[in-house]
């Protein structure tokens, strides 16, 4: 797992073992506040062990920014921590979330140890703030990558964690494109000093509104060709010869991952526009 230390106080944790996936640790005086746990125990282990022995303080709020497996198993490791998350995340974690830890222990053995705490602390619509000790956070819905997103904003650092609203590529398959689209533009023009993806590298202050025009555009693109695709007699034939670089991205994030997800992105709009056509 890799450790950045974004400013004085916040620190950024990176998988070494899934998909470069990332959590945020915010310090304060009153205690810590972590932001997202990753997947495997031994990184939520390393974590814990990092913010008790080496900072001296304790974890007292862990936020989900959205119910998936690699931002949400390592928060039974924190028991002590209140758990935040909208009300949609709740729900999806009691019924999709429960459900899919069963059938992961059944492949995985290094996530035998793993529960599933559930939020102790939910929010409806609108997003909610929480403030410890000098750091104020906001929590804000921004949905696309799943219905249940929220991105977290720590106001006094102008540091946004945006968790899978801003990844290498844009991803949507467990949620919508349009949201996505509209959550990607209520970035922009948001004087971020740094942007925290929910995989990958960290976006500092001068590359972020290029990267979400870039993945605004990305989206504009694969929309382009889904149209385009579904006048054609195999729609799917013609898609699969749109790889992920005529689309403005590099296939070398997330060790190459990223075509995969482009390959779903464009399955699953299309899925869209066929049932459309049926309607």
């Amino acid at each position: 797992m890799r450790r950045e230390r974004v400013a004085d106080d916040i620190y950024v944790f990176t998988s070494e073992l899934y998909a470069q996936v990332t959590a945020g640790l915010v310090v304060t005086s009153a205690g810590a506040i972590l932001i997202d746990t990753l997947v495997f125990p031994e990184e939520a282990k390393a974590i814990r062990q990092f913010v008790e022995q080496r900072l001296n303080t304790k974890v007292r709020y862990v936020i989900n920014t959205h119910y998936h497996a690699d931002h949400t198993y390592g928060t039974c490791f924190f028991p002590e921590a209140i758990v935040v998350s909208s009300a949609l995340c709740y729900e999806y974690l009691k019924t999709r979330g429960q459900v899919g830890l069963e059938r992961t222990k059944q492949r995985t053995s290094a996530l035998q140890e793993v529960t599933l705490r559930l939020p102790t602390l939910v929010f409806e619509s609108g997003g909610m703030e929480i403030r410890l000790g000098e750091k104020t956070l906001e929590l804000r819905p921004s949905p696309g990558h799943s219905d249940d997103l929220i991105t977290v904003h720590i106001r006094e650092d102008r540091i946004i964690f945006a968790s899978d609203t801003v990844m290498p590529v844009p991803y949507f398959v467990d949620g919508r494109y349009d949201d996505l689209v509209r959550s990607l533009e209520n970035l922009r023009g948001g004087g971020y000093e740094n942007v925290v993806q929910g995989h990958g590298e960290i976006i500092l202050r001068g590359e972020v509104e290029q990267k979400l025009e870039e993945d605004l555009q990305y989206l504009r693109c694969i929309r382009e060709h889904v149209e385009h695709a579904i006048h054609q007699p195999d729609p799917q034939a013609y898609l699969d010869t749109i790889d992920i670089e005529k689309c403005g991205k590099s296939r070398i994030p997330l060790n190459g991952e990223v075509q995969k997800l482009h390959e779903a992105n464009l399955k699953a709009l299309l899925n869209h526009y066929q049932a459309m056509q049926k309607a």
